[in-house]
């Protein structure tokens, strides 16, 4: 392939295929059903959260800090279990994309702010590996995004310049810090624009072999 057609496709996880892992829905429904002050547990999910997306920290230490920084009257265990149920697949993409990449010519790595038990957890529930080739998660890189050290890793793995890279994420934001190094980058707003998207890159290496 031309050093100018695309060959790595890169995908946030979480908002795409997968609900967030720990989005603040979840945590105020954690807030209802455990009895929290979702204010306190809030403050101090923000205070120490990037730490654990940055694999400085583990799941428990972080549990330390925002949860059981009290007495309560449920067991840790429980409280992690309803955790990783807020994990799950979104209509659509995922089930689309494993498919798809059986003869799609490209290779599809991951670029996601995860904590490591919630990213393993989730590549292991929703078969992950079935449409990733890698995996570029915060908590194995001790990067997370928008960082550009993140993206420019992410291409030294896969050994592509940024003009060969796509990448799509559900936060305009990061789709941003991607483009500024040369990636062409797009927002996923739903199901049918991205496999739209994909479809015509695909064409598009096509009509270059």
């Amino acid at each position: 392939m031309e050093a100018t057609g695309i060959n790595i496709l890169f995908f946030d996880v979480g908002g795409i295929l997968l609900t967030n892992g720990w989005g603040h829905e979840s945590r105020e429904e954690a807030s209802r059903r455990f009895g929290l002050d979702y204010d306190e547990v809030d403050d101090l999910h923000t205070f120490i959260f990037n730490v654990y997306e940055a694999g400085s920290v583990d799941l428990d230490e972080y549990l330390d800090t925002v949860i059981f920084n009290h007495p309560r009257d449920f067991a840790r265990e429980d409280f992690k279990q309803f955790m990783f149920e807020q994990s799950k697949e979104l209509p659509d993409m995922l089930a689309w994309l494993k498919e798809w990449k059986k003869d799609c010519g490209f290779r599809i790595i991951s670029i996601n702010n995860e904590g490591k038990e919630l990213n393993d957890y989730r590549v292991k529930k929703f078969k992950l590996h079935q449409c990733f080739d890698a995996f570029i998660s915060s908590c194995e890189v001790g990067i997370r995004k928008p960082d550009p050290k993140i993206f420019r890793l992410a291409m030294g793995v896969a050994q592509a310049l940024p003009q060969q890279c796509v990448y799509f994420d559900d936060r305009k934001m990061f789709a941003l810090a991607a483009q500024k190094l040369g990636i062409r980058a797009y927002q996923h707003t739903s199901f049918e624009s991205t496999k739209e998207i994909l479809e015509k890159i695909k064409e598009e290496n096509a009509k270059r072999k």
